[in-house]
């Protein structure tokens, strides 16, 4: 009940995450204030926020709850079963494409299991926002967080049959020079390794923009060359709408999937059967070359 009121921000939104009333949420943290003989939150009529010792008890209760998770999960007849929200966050459109169609099997197969999923493609917090999970697809910074290597996830370039038709397939990075180029704002100069060095390569932008949804579009329109990850472009792969170019002096940054948790102590039965579902999702993705262990 702590943990909720501290992820909820109030007593109101706090109830309605356990299905208690407010009042309920009020007597029972009132309680446990009594019993530690500390304040835990400064109350407003609106809202609550942490006081220091709140603050001290917040990694001291999650590893508590998880460790109770974990007991239950492994004690439990169904061993596989999973319960509790599951909550995470993943790139928006690797979110759409892959995390989304998982959820229908997975929730039917643990009625007790909920999922609150943020699609963002900016670095959350996961241990400030209380988040379970994050799937990242990006060079790792240095942390004490725990990182699972989930998939190859290689940055490619590609472009429409019609405008390969029209303008001829590059075959090197001179090449690219000749061509009309859909570029990712984020990504101005695209990432290529020539002779094992990786180098940012300039390319004439004839569109720009912000969304990875809309670099996909104008590709398949036949609006230009673009550069996106393997796991982006997939569907258009196999429809065969877009085509990926392979150059002969150099090759795209070799990008990886990752499954990012706060600690590998006490991992909640819902993030590993989450885990499970995408590691066989992402397996039956790869192309033959990529079908190898991880």
């Amino acid at each position: 009940m702590f943990l909720a009121v501290v992820t909820a921000g109030s007593l109101s939104a706090a109830g309605r995450l356990l299905d208690l009333p407010p009042m309920q949420v009020s007597r029972r943290l009132a309680a446990l204030e009594d019993e530690l003989g500390v304040r835990l939150f400064h109350r407003t009529t609106r809202s609550v926020s942490l006081t220091a010792e709140g603050e001290t008890l917040v990694p001291y209760a999650t590893t508590m709850t998880e460790a109770e998770e974990s007991a239950r999960g492994a004690l439990s007849s169904s061993g596989a079963a999973a319960s509790g929200v599951l909550r995470m966050t993943a790139p928006s459109v690797f979110g759409q494409f892959v995390v989304v169609p998982l959820l229908a099997d997975l929730l039917q197969s643990h009625p007790d299991l909920r999922v609150d999923l943020d699609l963002s493609d900016r670095v959350v917090d996961i241990v400030g926002q209380g988040l379970d999970l994050a799937l990242r697809v990006a060079p790792l910074a240095d942390s004490e967080l725990v990182a699972r290597r989930m998939a190859a996830n290689p940055r490619v370039i590609f472009a429409a049959p019609s405008y390969l038709r029209r303008h001829g397939r590059p075959s090197t990075l001179a090449d690219l020079q000749a061509h009309d180029c859909i570029v990712l704002q984020a990504v101005p100069r695209w990432p290529v390794v020539v002779q094992g060095e990786l180098k940012r390569q300039r390319v004439a932008a004839r569109v720009s923009t912000t969304s990875v949804d809309a670099v996909r579009a104008a590709a398949v329109q036949g609006l230009g060359i673009a550069m996106l990850t393997y796991w982006d472009v997939l569907p258009q792969f196999a429809t065969g709408s877009l085509e990926p170019i392979e150059l002969q002096d150099a090759v795209m940054e070799d990008l990886s999937i990752w499954a990012i948790t706060p600690t590998r102590r006490y991992t909640p039965a819902r993030v590993k059967v989450f885990l499970d579902a995408l590691q066989t999702r992402l397996d039956s993705g790869r192309s033959p070359k990529e079908r190898r262990p991880l």
